[in-house]
């Protein structure tokens, strides 16, 4: 099992309830798009090229996908964030009240959407006992999105094997928060 495989049905232990997993197909992208329009407004320059945090953190993302495996996923998923960084990119030229205001407010969205699911799991969210799931959300939304579509079986049937089906919790099944 590779290492993504491997962080992946670890996160996903977490996210078994399809209701959960519906919430971060919302929530994390505002998430990832909050962030990146936070970071957009530190630019550095090197060289004749401005580069802002945001696209500074995309790189360190992609690189740490990659490095994990599946790669036809992590290569999906630096697509789909850099799309959200791109589209982040212009907010982060606002005037500071506004990119504030609006950066804040999609990033609580974002939060609100993910802790409602986990009421719903019964579950807290993954990162609260590994940083690390917060950079396996993207992957595990773009992963999820890959099942729905019919492709990825096996990455699928190996996370499936080792972290349980994907079924609606009842008060019963669902662990502390």
């Amino acid at each position: 099992m590779d290492q993504a495989t491997h962080q992946l049905v670890q996160y996903a232990r977490y996210h078994r309830d399809p209701r959960n997993i519906a919430t971060h197909f919302i929530g994390v992208p505002l998430i990832v798009f909050a962030v990146a329009a936070l970071l957009a407004r530190a630019q550095f320059d090197i060289g004749e090229l401005t580069v802002g945090a945001n696209w500074v953190l995309w790189a360190v993302a992609v690189g740490w996908y990659l490095k994990q495996g599946q790669r036809s996923l992590a290569l999906i998923t630096a697509l789909v964030l850099a799309v959200l960084v791109a589209l982040a990119d212009p907010l982060g030229t606002a005037p500071l009240n506004a990119w504030l205001a609006w950066s804040l407010g999609i990033f609580t969205i974002g939060w609100a959407f993910q802790f409602v699911g986990h009421f719903w799991e019964g579950r807290k969210p993954a990162f609260m006992d590994d940083l690390r799931g917060l950079l396996i959300g993207p992957l595990f939304v773009m992963a999820e999105l890959a099942f729905a579509l019919g492709t990825c079986r096996a990455l699928r049937a190996d996370i499936e094997a080792a972290a349980g089906p994907v079924q609606r919790r009842t008060p019963a099944d669902q662990r502390p928060v």
